[in-house]
């Protein structure tokens, strides 16, 4: 039963990221909105939980740093702020 949890979160977390960068590509979504943020903090831990299970230590770690830049860009959104571009 856990595998099944685990894969149906994964799925979900898979399609919001995906849906992220849809929306991005199609100028939909701005890159330093909210929404886009927390699409990508939700995505990527919902593949990283999926990918732990899995034992996919690879893709747990991508998705973890991957949900910690998500919330480095929701903290400077809610901040008013953008993150610096170097």
């Amino acid at each position: 039963m856990a595998e099944l949890w685990a894969e149906a979160v994964g799925w979900v977390g898979a399609i919001l990221i995906l849906v992220a960068y849809y929306l991005i590509s199609s100028r939909k979504l701005h890159g330093r909105s909210k929404a886009y943020h927390v699409m990508n903090l939700a995505g990527g831990v919902s593949v990283a939980l999926n990918a732990y299970v899995n034992a996919a230590y690879p893709s747990t770690g991508l998705n973890t740093v991957w949900s910690a830049i998500a919330v480095y860009g929701l903290i400077k959104s809610l901040k008013g702020r953008e993150p610096s571009h170097g």
